[in-house]
């Protein structure tokens, strides 16, 4: 992804970075409970942010529930197949 931020002299800088998503995906066997307290323990949710991201996941299929670098999501998105939910980072 590339971001554009203008600097107070009204020139513009291009920043190139690497951000990433990291989505969970929906399945047939975990539970709301499971997925919510996973997402509160391991992204840092809020209780209604992880109720939320869970129910867009029922309905859509899957939810990103974290921005960031490939190396600061790549534990996380560990720790949730740990749990036995499906993720992928995109």
């Amino acid at each position: 992804m590339t971001k554009e931020k203008t600097r107070d002299s009204g020139s513009t800088q291009t920043l190139k970075t690497d951000l990433r998503d990291l989505v969970v995906h929906n399945d047939d066997f975990n539970t709301f409970d499971h997925v919510i307290k996973t997402l509160i323990d391991v992204c840092k949710h809020e209780p209604e942010q992880a109720e939320q991201c869970t129910m867009i996941i029922h309905h859509n299929g899957k939810c990103t529930v974290k921005s960031g670098d490939y190396n600061t999501l790549e534990p996380l998105y560990r720790e949730i197949l740990n749990r036995g939910i499906t993720a992928t980072i995109e």
